[in-house]
């Protein structure tokens, strides 16, 4: 297993990838493809995960400090299934997995993971009010549909327990059918994902706010709105570098606390021994 530190140099090459680009502000987020897989893969080096693939290999596999969390980018993948997030069962939670298409926004990937990294609120946001605040519209099937009809998402209840979902979410071109053409990209998460990250993905993806694709860059689909950007090409390095540099800050204080809580426990279990005994 090795430890994959973003350095200086894997830096300069984001730089120099995005230097050359002019940035277009690219909307709706559904259609604005796959940008660059780097706000993933950086996001979570810089948070101290490992990198257990060949790195001469196309395929990526990443591990978290704790080894509950892995994520692995396969672009030979027999499936359209690109990335492919999973997590390890502990004494309180059961596992569970995601999985996302290869045109699916790395920005919006790259949320989820950072909201694995950050601590888990106290409470999640309602993802269908996240989508009806962004102007989608739900229907009575536990389906919402975005306002060009070109990306939904559903909630699909277990037939054994109807508060525990899985939710499939899509963007396809138009055409006919149920419920609309061809799949653009997908994205699953299975019965057990936490509500707080479907929450934070739907958040990320309803966004109306744009995101930065260059001039020739590929694209979702050909209707996605282009829009010259005032943000230029070094502010949108410098962006990249700001929020790696937030995550390292974020892991470090999660190292410090559960290290706190490793060392804390044992003497108060002492302390309540010796209590008893008394």
């Amino acid at each position: 297993m090795q430890l994959v530190p973003v350095s200086a140099r894997q830096l300069a090459a984001f730089a120099d990838r995005h230097a050359g680009r002019i940035p277009f502000d690219t909307s709706p987020r559904h259609l604005a493809g796959p940008g660059d897989a780097r706000h993933v893969t950086h996001g979570l080096a810089a948070a101290g995960w490992t990198c257990t693939s060949d790195l001469l290999s196309p395929e990526i596999a990443l591990y978290s400090p704790d080894h509950r969390y892995n994520l692995t980018f396969d672009p030979q993948s027999p499936t359209s299934a690109w990335w492919r997030l999973q997590a390890r069962p502990t004494a309180n939670e059961p596992s569970w997995y995601a999985q996302f298409g290869e045109l699916l926004p790395a920005e919006v990937l790259g949320h989820v993971t950072d909201a694995l990294i950050a601590p888990t609120p106290a409470q999640a946001h309602n993802p269908f009010r996240i989508l009806e605040t962004a102007g989608w519209v739900r229907d009575s099937t536990n389906t919402a549909y975005s306002t060009d009809g070109m990306c939904y998402v559903q909630r699909r209840p277990t037939k054994e327990d109807a508060t525990v979902s899985s939710w499939r979410i899509e963007a396809c071109k138009p055409g006919h059918g149920t419920p609309m053409g061809p799949r653009i990209w997908h994205a699953w998460f299975a019965d057990g994902a936490p509500e707080h990250l479907v929450s934070t993905f739907i958040t990320a993806l309803a966004d109306p706010a744009p995101l930065q694709r260059g001039m020739y860059e590929g694209l979702g689909h050909y209707s996605a709105v282009q829009q010259p950007s005032p943000l230029t090409p070094e502010q949108v390095v410098a962006a990249h570098a700001k929020r790696l540099d937030t995550i390292r800050v974020q892991a470090r204080a999660a190292r410090r606390q559960q290290e706190a809580a490793l060392t804390t426990t044992p003497a108060r279990t002492g302390v309540s021994r010796s209590a008893a005994r008394r």
